[in-house]
């Protein structure tokens, strides 16, 4: 009864995935984000500026990227965070808290957020580390220091989480590339095995647990 009921799962889903006709293309020229399409080669680039006259590949302008028949899912933002900077929704908590109140002290922001202060001093070394956070000591007036945690400057923070969005983006990019070479080669090659189990073959590190 199972194996019946996900086959027929299986074939609504095929039958949606051949309605290439009835799929509406996704418009991309109202985006805060640019993509631009060499005409003469595979390279494409994302840039957060619809730029002025183009951007140009090996001197030639570069064609701006307006719609796709791809339907691409709104991304979360937690779900980026996550995936980009492993960055879950207590680290990020602690970040904005510190960011909007701070400088805090560990205690005062388990305090704020309610969560165990072991769970926010492993969260804010992770930070510090991640570069979003820096930590300095403040002299307490009945002696000694406590350790507080600032936030780095905001201009500086959006460049440095640009920066390193991309460089997942590119990581992801390349994954892509080389699944997209991957069909490529079985067709160009004799393989015993299907596609599928190729391409899982090749892929098989950078495939969930399930």
């Amino acid at each position: 009864m199972t194996d019946e009921k996900t086959s027929e799962e299986i074939s609504d889903s095929l039958h949606e995935l051949k309605q290439d006709g009835d799929r509406s293309q996704v418009d991309l020229g109202d985006r805060e984000y640019s993509i631009y399409r060499c005409q003469d080669c595979r390279n494409v680039v994302l840039t957060m500026q619809n730029c002025d006259g183009g951007m140009t590949c090996h001197e030639e302008p570069m064609e701006r990227v307006t719609e796709t028949k791809l339907d691409i899912r709104t991304p979360d933002i937690r779900q980026v965070l996550l995936d980009a900077f492993g960055l879950p929704k207590p680290g990020l908590d602690i970040c904005l808290c510190v960011i909007g109140e701070g400088p805090l002290s560990p205690g005062e922001l388990a305090d704020r957020l309610d969560y165990d202060e072991s769970t926010v001093r492993n969260y804010l070394n992770e930070l510090v580390e991640f570069g979003l956070l820096e930590k300095s000591q403040l002299n307490r007036e009945s002696g000694g220091f406590v350790n507080v945690y600032h936030s780095i400057d905001l201009d500086e923070m959006r460049e440095e989480t640009l920066v390193g969005f991309y460089a997942w983006a590119g990581e992801a990019a390349s994954l892509i590339e080389e699944a997209n070479l991957t069909k490529e080669d079985y067709q160009d090659a004799d393989f015993e095995s299907g596609l599928n189990e190729v391409f899982w073959e090749r892929f098989r590190d950078a495939r969930p647990e399930e």
